[in-house]
């Protein structure tokens, strides 16, 4: 069992930035595709942006050059830098990984495992 640590999140006004982290309690070389997910009440779950090994990363139409992914594998740890953050970008942001790579369908794919959230806010 994997299982997935976020941390980070909290309130800010729009403009502003926030970091998430989510450590993996597993070898990284077990793991090859990992991502951030946002869940808002009354919508679907929605991919924000994966990484796959080495480091090729994905991302959402919605927050494609405003946030940028990243992973240190000494960590078992992926980050993400949200800059630029808007009120839509409120929601719990949780974190899943996979076995297998991430591919163009990675906001659809399954996940072997997914792990709970931390809370996101942004103010108008």
């Amino acid at each position: 069992q994997v299982e997935l640590v976020v941390t980070g999140g909290g309130s800010v006004q729009a403009g502003g930035s926030l970091n998430l982290s989510c450590a993996a309690s597993t070898t990284w070389y077990k793991i090859d595709c990992m991502a951030f997910f946002r869940h808002t009440p009354g919508k679907e779950r929605e991919g924000v942006a994966a990484i796959e090994t080495p480091s090729v990363p994905w991302y959402a139409d919605s927050v494609r050059g405003r946030f940028t992914i990243s992973r240190d594998n000494s960590k078992n740890t992926i980050y993400l830098y949200m800059d630029n953050l808007k009120p839509e970008d409120t929601g719990r942001y949780s974190c899943a990984a996979d076995m297998g790579p991430c591919g163009n369908s990675w906001e659809a794919k399954y996940y072997d495992y997914r792990g709970p959230g931390t809370e996101v806010t942004v103010s108008s």
